[in-house]
């Protein structure tokens, strides 16, 4: 489970990125937050799907 905590706040702190990089009109900085923001993302979902629950 702290593997997804983990995971979720990367994600969020890269969605901060996105748009505060998308404010400051950096737009190389847009396209690699937007990339953690999908990689990391993907992570975070595909963890807490196939072992972030335990089986009971």
């Amino acid at each position: 489970m702290g593997t997804v905590i983990i995971t979720g706040l990367i994600t969020l702190l890269a969605i901060m990125s996105t748009f505060t990089s998308f404010k400051n009109k950096n737009y190389l900085g847009l396209f690699f937050s937007v990339a953690a923001v999908l990689v990391f993302g993907f992570f975070t979902i595909m963890t807490l799907l196939f072992d972030g629950f335990p089986n009971v």
